[in-house]
């Protein structure tokens, strides 16, 4: 049995003196062995339904011996690190091959296999260690599978982490010393993951390093649900991470700038296992192991990584070579924890000096206030009337007015505040110009609070726990907020009641400080203290000083509470002043520049309101302080006096303009809208408003004779701008996908008009079945091509992602359809579509085939997918395309040339392609040839 303490000591002491070398690729691996449909299944699977080829993880249990060959190859390769066979041993990923059942003996297989193979190559010098593998399913928690409800989600955070917890007891049961999380591409996926590990390890007593290891889908650095890798970093630092890196996605040539920035900037071990640089046109990868030692040489020489391995296309001749490389090389030094706060939510939020918006102000957040049913009768209305759109745009425009922070909170009485804190924090998920921001969770109610932090991939704020209910209540709960990954303000609260004095709050201050600190070992940069913004000027004299009182409490805090920050509810103190925005403005304003100088940090305010200390008139200015820091008995009823004057004033002016009948004047339209009709779509398209499509569609449809070619022209002009701009990098996925949403709006706008257009009324141009083929989950593409399509008046049947070949060819024959869209983003679907072509074969089917996709080309339709196909199997480079396409190949007339155009350039592909292979050397002849210089 494995003892974890031991090998974790082991583990962490390697990673001090030397650089480990993790091994390479087990899909491409496991390739090599020509396993058939009987090797997955073995005697005991025959029965179940669907093919199992594919399912790697199921030879942990029919073929072991593959898998102990492979772990063995790659250990005498010079492996320190073996990852087990178990990335989708999650009853998630097995639910496709209808095996959930089985998904924890899989995964304690594999790591039992792993474990077995380490301990016969371990050597007091060398021991060799097991990661058990996480990977990040095919689903994920934070963006929404339906790009016209994008609230919905596929997977939820409960549910992963209950099929994680499974997945995790058996690795640790089969041995394994580390767990390894990778290939994230959510972080939201990530942190339920984390968890279950935590989880498990205190069941079974032990503790193992957590490796961590993301994926980004563009040059640009973010994830595929959007984050940056420093807003990645923030929203895992509350969590105890052994080690951060990268894998897959890329070469080591495109890696290296984000493994360096993770070196520079990350507190942790960093890893890095690089593809074999990036699939061609055949979804192949052309680095060999003597090509890409160079490249991992420079990781390792320049001293930017403490564990180095291979991901896609690398083998154990890859492995060799960077081991060779790695004697006797210093590791990576780890840098020191970051000394600032961090929170994030698709972008990082440090709050340290940049972050200010005052000049006199040294650091501070704007909190907006404005999406609290509490606080605001608007946000109140439309949340009760479900106008969500409307909701979501005050948000927008907060953190537009300049909010660093969403505060969100659903209480009221009228309310479900669990279901819309959910509802909502998973719409404004899905638009980028919110979600770079983090967010402030804000209820009374705890499973409302816990239910909006499973919602958020970002590092977002508790709002809030306190003493009030003894310190067993507040230590549950502030181990919730660790346990998801969140910072906390704690409201200066105790079992006897409210801190009003200036005692009081830092008595309590004190008290929650160090329980957190020095019992749970939260890190104190996550705490946010409150130490109660109440009413001043209320006509008690034992209110006056409460502003004071505040502002003292918080330069103690400051001082006296190392890393702790201070936030309030500034409104809070003006309230006598309600109906007078003016006055209460500037009181704000006043109480922050003072408070700001002391060490107020955070302030929940309306940042659109927000005034200039140095601007208020000087007589106006000397009152309000007077107020504000209780300078003089009496100022209170001055202030009173002025506030009706200005009232008054203010109210006179409404009058005059009301009696002179001047409307208001109207605000200046933005630049964009000053453009032509088509400029302004392509624009709306790209940044996904959908304020002005009406109007916009109304002016297109009296330019263009039909509504189609609205959607053919500047319609289709805006989404190629967008994939233009996702191939650059330049926009990311949440992007896309609001994109996507408005699209499909300016559809519904020109879809009445297509119908009475149609002669006879409801006369289809064909039925077209669409899928997203069996081990690929994406299907924003496929969705364009979908609206496309049923624009162009064709029937489409969307069968959604992961469809097996078995499902696509059972449908196309029971709806009797006219063709077959085949969608895939990554490098599998290529070999899924090969399948899927395959069993149409088999069934007798001759419709055409389109196939699109990131990853597909016209060569590897040409050389893998059309000679194991009889009828048309078309490419299709992008989704303005589709259309032409069918209408070619569903014409009698022009069916046959076009599958004979299709035949000769096929033909020419392919001869091209095997003559230029032709002219290449295989290795063994290069090595004969080399140039001898001796």
């Amino acid at each position: 049995m494995t003892n974890h303490k031991v090998q974790s000591s082991k583990f962490k002491a390697q990673c001090e003196k030397k650089i480990l070398i993790l091994d390479g690729a087990m899909g491409t691996e496991i390739q090599k062995y020509n396993l058939t449909e009987e090797d997955f299944r073995g005697d005991r699977f025959r029965d179940v339904p669907g093919m199992m080829k594919g399912n790697n993880d199921m030879l942990n249990i029919t073929r072991p011996d593959v898998i102990s060959d492979i772990y063995r190859r790659y250990l005498e390769a010079g492996a320190d690190i073996i990852t087990a066979n178990t990335f989708s041993c999650q009853r998630i990923s097995q639910a496709d091959y209808h095996l959930e059942d089985c998904a924890r003996e899989m995964a304690f297989e594999g790591a039992r296999l792993a474990r077995i193979e380490c301990d016969k190559f371990s050597t007091p010098d060398k021991p060799r260690f097991v990661a058990g593998d996480v990977g990040p399913t095919n689903k994920t928690c934070s963006m929404s599978p339906d790009v016209s409800d994008p609230a919905a989600r596929e997977i939820t955070y409960d549910e992963l982490f209950t099929d994680v917890c499974e997945q995790v007891d058996g690795l640790i049961e089969g041995g394994a010393d580390v767990i390894l999380i990778e290939t994230i591409f959510d972080t939201l996926n990530c942190k339920a993951m984390i968890d279950a590990a935590i989880t498990m390890m205190k069941k079974h007593g032990v503790e193992v390093p957590i490796m961590i290891s993301l994926t980004v889908s563009d040059l640009a650095g973010r994830t595929l649900s959007g984050q940056t890798v420093d807003a990645f970093l923030a929203s895992l630092s509350p969590y105890p991470i052994f080690s951060v890196g990268m894998n897959c996605a890329f070469g080591a040539p495109q890696m290296k700038p984000f493994i360096e920035h993770l070196a520079k900037v990350a507190p942790y071990y960093i890893s890095a296992h690089p593809n074999a640089g990036l699939p061609n046109e055949m979804g192949q990868y052309d680095e060999t192991a003597e090509s890409m030692a160079p490249q991992i040489a420079e990781f390792i020489d320049e001293g930017i990584v403490n564990i180095i391995g291979g991901c896609c296309g690398t083998s154990p001749e890859f492995i060799a070579h960077y081991a060779r490389s790695a004697e006797g090389k210093k590791p990576h030094q780890v840098v020191e924890k970051p000394k600032y706060m961090w929170l994030s939510g698709l972008d990082l939020l440090q709050v340290d000096d940049s972050v200010h918006l005052p000049v006199d102000a040294s650091r501070f957040v704007n909190v907006g206030e404005r999406c609290n049913v509490a606080g605001s009768r608007k946000f109140l209305r439309l949340i009760n009337e479900k106008g969500y759109e409307e909701a979501i745009g005050i948000a927008r425009k907060q953190v537009a007015d300049g909010a660093a922070v969403v505060d969100v909170n659903m209480d009221d009485g009228l309310l479900d505040a669990k279901a819309e804190m959910v509802n909502f924090l998973n719409m404004i998920a899905a638009e980028p110009e919110i979600a770079k921001v983090p967010v402030m969770i804000d209820s009374s109610k705890w499973d409302v609070i816990l239910a909006g932090l499973k919602c958020c991939q970002g590092k977002c704020i508790v709002n809030s726990i306190s003493l009030k209910e003894g310190e067993e209540v507040f230590l549950s709960h502030a181990r919730d907020v660790m346990r998801y990954g969140a910072a906390v303000v704690v409201m200066c609260f105790d079992e006897v009641g409210q801190a009003t004095t200036y005692e009081r709050r830092i008595e309590i201050a004190e008290r929650a400080y160090h329980l957190l600190v020095d019992k749970l070992g939260m890190n104190p940069l996550d705490i946010i203290f409150d130490p109660n913004v109440l009413a001043i000027a209320t006509g008690m004299e034992e209110h006056d000083n409460y502003a004071v009182e505040f502002i003292r409490a918080t330069e103690w805090i400051h001082q006296n509470l190392p890393g702790a920050h201070v936030s309030g509810g500034v409104s809070n103190l003006s309230f006598s002043f309600r109906g007078n925005s003016y006055i209460r403005e500037a009181i704000h304003c006043v109480f922050l520049h003072h408070a700001q100088k002391v060490g107020m940090d955070f302030g929940i305010v309306n940042a659109k309101a927000r005034m200039d200390y140095n601007k208020i008139p000087k007589e106006q200015l000397e009152l309000i302080e007077d107020v504000v820091l209780n300078r003089r008995k009496g100022a209170a009823d001055d202030l009173i006096e002025l506030a009706a004057e200005i009232k008054a004033k203010a109210d006179a002016a409404k009058a005059a303009a009301k009696a002179g009948g001047a409307p208001a004047p109207k605000p200046a339209a933005p630049e964009w809208r000053k453009q032509a009709v088509e400029e302004r779509l392509k624009y709306a398209l790209q940044k996904g408003i959908t304020e002005f499509l009406q109007p916009d569609i109304d002016e297109a449809l009296q330019k263009y004779p039909h509504a189609v070619n609205v959607i053919e022209g500047p319609l289709m002009d805006g989404m190629n701008l967008v994939g233009e701009l996702f191939g650059k990098g330049e926009m990311f996925l949440p992007q896309v996908v609001k994109t996507a949403r408005t699209m499909k709006a300016a559809v519904s706008i020109l879809q009445p008009h297509i119908e009475a257009e149609k002669q006879g009324g409801s006369t289809s141009a064909g039925k077209i079945l669409m899928a997203t083929v069996k081990g690929d989950v994406h299907d924003i593409g496929k969705n364009i091509v979908c609206v496309v399509m049923s624009c162009n008046n064709y029937d489409i049947i969307d069968l959604g992602v992961m469809v097996p070949a078995e499902q696509i060819v059972k449908k196309a024959i029971e709806e009797k359809v006219d063709a077959i869209g085949l969608s895939g983003l990554i490098t599998p679907s290529l070999e899924e579509m090969v399948h899927t072509a395959q069993e149409m074969q088999k069934a007798g089917l001759r419709i055409p085939i389109m196939v699109g996709g990131a990853t597909t080309s016209e060569l590897h339709v040409a050389l893998k997918i059309a000679p194991v196909y009889d009828g048309p199997v078309i490419w299709v480079k992008d989704a303005s395309l589709n259309a032409g396409i069918c209408a070619r190949f569903l014409n009698e007339t022009e069916c046959p040339k076009f599958v004979a155009e299709l035949d000769e350039r096929y033909e020419r592909l392919r001869n091209e392609y095997h003559e230029q292979q032709a002219k290449i050397a295989s290795l063994e002849e290069a090595r004969k040839n080399k140039l001898d210089l001796f």
